[in-house]
């Protein structure tokens, strides 16, 4: 079953500095591997500075999000498009990503995120790190993707999906100093 457009939100059990307490919205899986971004690191590099070409989209005025460890120099805008089949490739509702060579002043893009790099797995490699837990899978919708305090976005999922999950989105960030 493919995750595509779903959430990945790290579990307390996932130590990784590269992903403790982030949302990743997955954006391709199928059998050769998985591919997401993460939704909750935020560089300081203004997007204007990195993709001039960009600026004056809505939330093109922010900073470039780090979407992960693999090939932190590829940049990558993921746009939410008044007509969703412009996007290169859908990934939840009417977000996708913006094709590389689209003229963006032609394009109905509602407000975009860009990243640099993004989070991959191998084959069976993201299947293994859910039998782990190291990953609670949450429904995504469009405004994930767009949130201001990216901070909160990790607590606001767990607590969107309720019961236990609720419990863990009111976890100190180190536990042991509670």
């Amino acid at each position: 079953m493919s995750l595509r457009g779903r959430l990945l939100i790290s579990s307390p059990a996932l130590v990784d500095p590269n992903f403790r307490r982030t949302v990743v919205l997955v954006t391709h899986h199928d059998d050769e591997g998985a591919m997401g971004l993460v939704l909750t690191r935020p560089s300081e590099v203004r997007v204007a500075d990195a993709v001039p070409e960009l600026a004056g989209i809505p939330g093109a005025d922010g900073v470039v999000r780090i979407g992960g460890p693999v090939q932190p120099e590829a940049i990558m805008a993921l746009a939410e498009f008044e007509d969703a089949d412009e996007a290169l490739a859908p990934v939840v509702g009417s977000v996708g990503f913006v094709a590389a060579d689209a003229s963006v002043d032609e394009l109905s893009i509602r407000r975009v995120r860009v990243f640099a790099g993004y989070s991959g797995w191998a084959a069976g490699q993201l299947e293994a790190e859910l039998d782990e837990p190291s990953w609670i899978v949450a429904d995504a919708t469009a405004d994930d993707a767009f949130v201001d305090d990216p901070d909160e976005l990790w607590r606001r999922v767990l607590e969107r999906k309720g019961g236990k999950f609720a419990l863990i989105a009111a976890m100190p960030f180190d536990p042991r100093l509670n």
